[in-house]
């Protein structure tokens, strides 16, 4: 089991349940939503459990997506895909240990010009 907050607490969950190795994402929406790159890790939308969410607000932000946050702190929490049962969860949401390991970059071809990557970790364009 694992546990998670935004900043004020006005938002809280739990997942019981597998989390998939967490990925950095480059692309634009990412990176202005977050100011600068989004970790997050994923599982299956019964997985997760939110013990608190008077504030928890969804953003359309394309046609297929949409992102939670907390509109007391503003804390990006959660993506999902409109037609997925799974939810990315951000990593810097979550209470550690995490016991978890970043996997891969993706959207790499979308990366900010103000930064390099410079770990090993596989790279995907998209």
């Amino acid at each position: 089991m694992q546990t998670g907050s935004c900043l004020c607490g006005s938002v809280t969950f739990t997942v019981d349940g597998e989390l998939a190795p967490p990925s950095v994402c480059h692309c634009g929406q990412c990176r202005r939503q977050s100011g600068h790159i989004w970790a997050s890790t994923w599982t299956q939308q019964d997985n997760l459990t939110l013990s608190s969410k008077d504030t928890l607000r969804w953003f359309t932000a394309s046609d297929t997506a949409r992102r939670g946050f907390c509109s007391a702190c503003g804390s990006f929490l959660f993506w999902q895909h409109n037609d997925e049962d799974t939810i990315s969860i951000s990593m810097g949401a979550l209470d550690e240990p995490t016991h978890l390991k970043l996997a891969r970059h993706i959207f790499v071809a979308d990366k900010g010009d103000y930064y390099n990557i410079t770990d090993e970790l596989p790279q995907r364009a998209q």
